[in-house]
């Protein structure tokens, strides 16, 4: 495009004596008008650098996302893929730092899953614009951009909420997190139907949705329960969510179900093992991150058309929420 050789670009972009500031200057200008980077795999593997992904998680000490990551791994492996993983920690400036990382590694996809304070999404339209392999799941955004893999939230929070009802419950609280999140719009839809299908009033003081942390949820969930009329059944999130809520039931020295019965979403291996049994809604983490991964294989193969996949999800009757 500059009308030089190979050898004069690279050069000029490692700030050689050799060029003169002029072509220099016409070269990096070039080169960050294209998006170029400089491959770390390329320079020092040569022809041999390894197949890899990235993957971009909001929470990986969770038990959500942990098994996630697994299906991603698992999947990619077979296709002769590495995996690289980061943490955003639910922030969005630690979220496009990663994209930016894992594009100047020259990953050859990447497969994410939004921050919860993500609302600007132009470090996605970035990388659509480059033309790189990026599929979504469980948290999505421009679905006319990319594939995504998500559960069926709705439909699971709908047959949950139906559950509670059939146990004699009528005050139904709905903990969730950030409402901008396509996750919680479709799990607190679900609960709102089967509330209406029911005939039971909705009562927006029993639907609390604000960030997902356990603190933040441990106290809408006191408040909750310090109302004289307090919510005798409560619908979580996702795991962080039930166990704040299900350890602010005992802090107020309430009983589960007897008092209050509970059902969470996201089927972790304690759910079984805590006093009483949780009865949980099992996402099935592990399938979603290997049809993720599938998806995203057939993009870097070449493969254009969107996908999006929905991965359904299963009620676990357990004892916090026995019959009445």
């Amino acid at each position: 495009m500059l009308g030089v050789s190979i050898a004069t670009v690279s050069r000029a972009l490692r700030n050689s004596h050799e060029v003169g500031e002029d072509m220099r200057r016409k070269v990096q200008n070039l080169a960050k008008e294209l998006n170029y980077r400089p491959n770390p795999f390329a320079q020092s593997l040569r022809k041999e650098a390894p197949r890899i992904i990235g993957v971009v998680l909001p929470n990986l000490v969770t038990h959500y996302y942990a098994s996630v990551l697994d299906g991603i791994e698992c999947y990619a492996r077979e296709k002769d893929y590495s995996v690289f993983a980061s943490n955003s920690h639910e922030n969005h400036e630690d979220e496009a730092l990663a994209i930016e990382n894992f594009v100047s590694m020259h990953v050859e996809g990447i497969i994410a899953c939004l921050a919860q304070d993500t609302v600007d999404y132009s470090h996605f339209q970035k990388i659509h614009s480059m033309g790189i392999p990026l599929v979504f799941f469980a948290r999505t955004c421009l679905p006319e951009l990319f594939s995504h893999v998500v559960a069926d939230g709705d439909v699971a929070a709908r047959n949950a909420t139906r559950h509670l009802i059939a146990s004699g419950n009528r005050r139904i609280a709905f903990i969730g997190g950030p409402n901008h999140l396509d996750m919680v719009r479709r799990r607190k839809h679900g609960y709102l139907e089967a509330l209406r299908e029911a005939g039971i009033p909705i009562d927006r003081n029993l639907v609390f949705c604000d960030r997902i942390d356990f603190e933040v949820a441990r106290d809408a969930t006191l408040r909750l329960l310090s109302r004289e009329d307090r919510p005798d059944a409560i619908l979580a999130f996702n795991d962080i969510v039930t166990y704040a809520a299900f350890d602010a039931i005992k802090a107020k020295g309430l009983k589960i179900p007897e008092d209050v019965s509970i059902i969470g979403f996201s089927d972790g291996d304690t759910a079984a093992f805590v006093t009483p049994r949780l009865t949980t809604i099992a996402d099935q983490a592990n399938l979603q991150g290997r049809k993720a991964c599938e998806l995203l294989m057939r993009n870097i193969n070449g493969d254009k058309k969107i996908y999006h996949e929905v991965v359904p999800m299963e009620l676990i009757i357990r004892e916090s929420c026995i019959k009445k």
